[in-house]
């Protein structure tokens, strides 16, 4: 029987559990216990946490593992890469691990492979506010190396720029912010799945946030409302972004912005699935395409394996913060039950509190 390690065991990990598992594989789970959904799932599960890169790669060495993986955590695939490379297994090189996970040297890579980038500094704790003189705002205040709208900031002047690059630069594992000119337009995700550096295209996501100042979002829809040439003009700017990174073996999240003329702007790019169901679910709702398998089977050493059908489907993901949400869901359930695909758990307790997507309430997807 084939093996496969996942690093992570939280929800997100555990659906990449049990799709391994009924492919056949023996599954191998590693995560800090607390919250390890996965614990009951895995044929085995180790106790270490997925940052003790050196500790689970002498694991592994005893293992003897076919594919190393992970989806939808910037964080795990610090650790995938390292393990896999390591076993010389299917990988992207831990050499470039920084430009593919930290916001900064990401945009310095961009810059540097001639795609289009709006201004942009790195603040810490010596910042001073003489770097954005020449910036035109409103800017944007965001930790380097973090995801799931923790601590983004818009501001319209430099009131309270102070008191974000501090609070962005605490949530940092470097404890560093980036801040960056706004960038205009409608946002969206894109996602890719790339073998021996070869990309190949999925999907296109509408995205909906809460806006200014945190942008939470709010809800994800596929396919999205791009016309044919815009969308096609995305894919170019967005596999030669994939380039500049030197993403090579791995599943690719890339969030961009289209303006009223057409101009695609990359916001930032994760050498991973996408979260919030997009790559997990969305991605096979809509165009049929399994992206967990995809994921496995590059990790494997496998070629992706597509539907071949360019007909996409309607499929949308809303994520719920308020009363409103909840009685929205509960009228659903009522009049057009047959539409809901899934209803997460919800988290009552977080009613009112909302300050990023860790703390939504939970979602549902319609199908």
């Amino acid at each position: 029987m084939k093996k496969l390690v996942i690093i992570g065991a939280n929800d997100f990990q555990n659906q990449l559990i049990l799709k391994a598992k009924s492919l056949g594989y023996e599954t191998h789970a590693f995560a800090w216990e607390e919250g390890a959904v996965g614990k009951d799932t895995a044929d085995y599960f180790y106790p270490i946490s997925i940052t003790e890169k050196e500790e689970i790669l002498e694991k592994c060495r005893e293992i003897k593992p076919d594919g190393v993986c992970s989806i939808a955590s910037d964080l795990a695939t610090l650790t995938v890469n390292y393990v896999a490379e390591n076993l010389g297994l299917p990988c992207n090189k831990t050499k470039y691990t920084d430009i593919q996970t930290n916001k900064y040297k990401m945009r310095r890579a961009f810059m540097d492979a001639g795609v289009s980038c709006p201004k942009f500094v790195l603040a810490g704790e010596d910042f001073d506010e003489s770097a954005v003189a020449d910036f035109k705002f409103p800017i944007i205040v965001k930790p380097t190396d973090r995801s799931g709208s923790r601590n983004i900031m818009k501001l319209e002047s430099t009131e309270g720029l102070m008191q974000a690059v501090k609070e962005a630069s605490e949530t940092s594992f470097e404890k560093k912010a980036i801040v960056e000119e706004y960038l205009d337009g409608d946002e969206y995700s894109m996602e890719t799945i790339t073998k021996n550096g070869k990309h190949h295209y999925l999907a296109t996501t509408k995205k909906f946030t809460t806006g200014a100042p945190h942008f939470i979002e709010t809800a994800h829809k596929q396919p999205s409302d791009l016309p044919k040439e815009i969308n096609d003009k995305a894919v170019e700017v967005i596999f030669k972004a994939l380039d500049a990174l030197h993403v090579e073996n791995s599943a690719g999240h890339s969030e961009f912005k289209v303006d009223k003329d057409g101009n695609i702007s990359i916001i930032e790019i994760g050498a991973r699935m996408g979260g919030d169901c997009i790559g997990s679910d969305l991605v096979y709702l809509s165009t049929g395409n399994d992206f967990m398998k995809m994921v496995i089977d590059v990790a494997c050493g496998n070629e992706p394996e597509f539907s071949g059908s360019n007909e996409q489907k309607d499929v949308e993901i809303h994520f719920m913060f308020t009363q409103q949400d909840l009685d929205r869901l509960d009228e659903l359930k009522n009049t057009a039950p047959d539409k809901l695909y899934r209803v997460s758990d919800i988290e009552y307790e977080n009613l009112g509190k909302v300050t990023d997507s860790g703390s939504r309430l939970g979602y549902y997807i319609i199908y």
